[in-house]
């Protein structure tokens, strides 16, 4: 099963994510399919916080893909493109 979650990155106490599409089994830091985006929790604007592609992320949705219950609190309030 393709599961839509994140990829920790970033230096100690320092954290940086990775919005990837992977399958259920892989590593939290492991193989992914596709990456959709970041979230970057200590960036200053509200804009570079988070940063997804929100077509590709409803594209893996239609083919089955879960989101994990933090992506999906995150996408809640991603910024839609006009």
């Amino acid at each position: 099963m393709v599961t839509i979650r994140l990829a920790r990155a970033g230096a100690k106490k320092r954290p940086f994510y990775h919005v990837v599409a992977t399958e259920k089994s892989s590593a939290r830091d492991g193989r992914f399919i596709e990456r959709l985006g970041f979230y970057n929790p200590n960036a200053k604007g509200q804009e570079q916080k988070l940063v997804v592609d929100l077509p590709r992320v409803e594209h893996w949705q239609k083919n089955g893909a879960q989101v994990s219950e933090r992506v999906a609190y995150l996408l809640k309030s991603a910024p839609k493109a006009n």
